[in-house]
């Protein structure tokens, strides 16, 4: 099977000695949900714009620095290669800005939300199960680093999960073959730490990251969320 993992955005520059870059965290992401499968990499950052969206048997598209607003070139067109690919039935999986950008080429709205900044480890109740929810939890423990949210759910779009403060934090497209995730499943508890760490008091107020660096000393579910990705592409995302 051969996964596209779409790059939108890149780790902060003092953090990659440490912990590398986002395209080896969806490698490894994507390689513990479907062991075997052949992944690559298309960046929208150099400007090459999107690629053919049957180029892959499915997409996951990484989070990113930038806000589905920004005036930033590739996004226009990016929005339509999520749409053509729902036409054509290949299966996208989107995580964070993923999750953000999907909602809107679907025809939902996305804003800077004034609840602030998320951080930390949030739980999301499951809401809808579906079927390649295996195994089956009632609520999912995740890394999150946001401050945009999904505030209009798109017409074709299933609320699977979400918490008060990200009602709309798990999607699904059942007739375009997509889901997608606010949360970071890619993110290691080290990684989300030191990214909480180098935005406290400049980005994220200092109340709000102590609480999201104290949540990330308790257990999280990467491992079931990362089963979820590899049967929901497994399955063509059905």
């Amino acid at each position: 099977m051969k996964i596209g993992i779409i790059e939108t955005g890149e780790v902060p520059a003092d953090l990659q000695a440490r912990h590398g870059t986002y395209r080896a965290m969806f490698r490894r992401l994507v390689g513990e949900a479907l062991p075997g499968a052949d992944t690559f990499v298309h960046s929208l950052l150099d400007g090459s714009g999107p690629p053919d969206p049957q180029a892959a048997d499915g997409w996951v598209i990484t989070g990113s620095a930038h806000g589905v607003y920004d005036p930033v070139p590739w996004i226009g067109p990016f929005k339509d290669f999520i749409r053509r690919a729902g036409e054509a039935g290949v299966p996208q999986v989107g995580i964070c800005f993923g999750h953000q950008i999907m909602a809107e080429a679907f025809g939902g709205r996305v804003v800077k939300s004034e609840k602030g900044w998320g951080c930390g480890l949030h739980s999301y109740e499951v809401l809808r199960p579906q079927s390649w929810m295996t195994p089956g939890l009632s609520r999912v423990r995740i890394a999150a680093m946001h401050q945009d949210q999904v505030v209009e759910v798109p017409d074709a779009a299933e609320v699977v999960g979400g918490s008060n403060f990200c009602p709309f934090g798990i999607l699904a497209y059942p007739r375009a073959r997509a889901m997608s995730f606010q949360v970071h499943p890619e993110f290691e508890t080290d990684y989300a730490s030191d990214l909480i760490r180098i935005r406290a008091g400049t980005r994220i107020p200092h109340p709000v990251a102590d609480v999201g660096l104290h949540s990330l000393e308790h257990g999280n579910d990467r491992s079931a969320v990362a089963q979820w990705i590899g049967a929901f592409l497994a399955r063509g995302g059905a």
